[in-house]
């Protein structure tokens, strides 16, 4: 019995790239020795992409798709993919033909090979500019800094994994904020890295605005990391050593001039110590916010209807 790769692809509003997307997919896909299913996610999408994605699986059967009630993000319609997947390995990737697909077949080769967590690491990217170029840099060395674990630098959300490690990720890993392709680094087992070039976006534009990414960046640290939790005990540190300056400074002034520095000084470091207070204030805050969210344990994600599932 031939074995099987699921490709689970992540749709919100994606119209204008789906057709495109699918034709050249497929045609990769059928050359493969390997069977294959076609799993589009629809992530609540507000233009046409869920008609034509029902459309493409009356076509064949082997595509399936998964709706969503609503826009639950990128990481849920990943999750999503994976938990409906029935391939002896899956690969993710998105709609915008970024990811380009003639990088499967070599995919399934280190499969074949044995290895069970395949990272795809950019190693250009035509369509993003300078700032997030930069920015996707500063991330990684941020996050390798602060983290125990140590990332990709430069890895996306374009990778492959064995069924083993998605049935770890279906019973597993279930936060509600999460970094996939985080975990996928952090499981173990027998993994390698495959480069490859980032193709200009088919169509439409990129859905992570610098707000966006910046929100995704902060959780990320958090999910990986509790070292901003002990900024507190550093910046305490630092206050009493500066608070000690500031002693030796005044007692030397009122020795040498006859009266100590003024209002100005102390306003100064008021104002300094107050900032570091707040800053951590909100650190512990988004840490809050994040137990908050798993205590209410709500739904990753909610389907509306499926397509071709058995």
């Amino acid at each position: 019995m031939n074995k099987k790769i699921s490709v689970v692809v992540s749709v919100y509003n994606e119209e204008l790239a789906l057709n495109k997307f699918y034709t050249e997919t497929v045609k990769v896909l059928e050359q493969l020795s390997w069977d294959y299913e076609l799993i589009f996610v629809n992530d609540g999408s507000q233009d046409g992409s869920y008609c034509i994605m029902s459309e493409l699986a009356q076509q064949n059967t082997k595509v399936k798709t998964v709706n969503f009630s609503r826009n639950f993000g990128h990481e849920a319609a990943m999750i999503a993919g994976i938990d409906y997947s029935t391939g002896d390995g899956i690969v993710c990737m998105d709609a915008d033909l970024q990811h380009p697909p003639e990088c499967i077949p070599r995919i399934i080769e280190k499969m074949e090979e044995g290895y069970q967590v395949i990272n795809m690491v950019r190693t250009k990217n035509q369509s993003a500019g300078w700032f997030k170029n930069f920015a996707s840099g500063a991330f990684y060395d941020l996050i390798n800094a602060v983290s125990d674990v140590k990332f990709e630098k430069n890895a996306s959300d374009f990778f492959a994994i064995s069924d083993k490690v998605a049935e770890v990720l279906k019973k597993n890993y279930r936060e509600k904020v999460r970094f996939l392709r985080g975990y996928v680094q952090n499981l173990g087992f027998k993994k390698t890295t495959l480069e490859y070039e980032a193709r200009v976006r088919v169509a439409g534009e990129s859905k992570y605005s610098i707000r966006k990414l910046l929100r995704f960046s902060i959780n990320t640290i958090m999910c990986f990391s509790n070292l901003p939790l002990k900024l507190g005990i550093y910046a305490g540190i630092f206050a009493a050593v500066l608070g000690l300056a500031v002693l030796v400074y005044t007692v030397y002034s009122w020795a040498s001039v006859g009266t100590p520095p003024g209002y100005a000084t102390m306003i100064v470091l008021i104002c300094f110590m107050f900032s570091i207070l707040f800053i951590i204030v909100g650190i512990i805050g988004e840490y809050i916010s994040i137990l908050f969210s798993e205590l209410k344990d709500r739904p990753i994600y909610i389907v509306e209807e499926t397509k071709n599932m058995e």
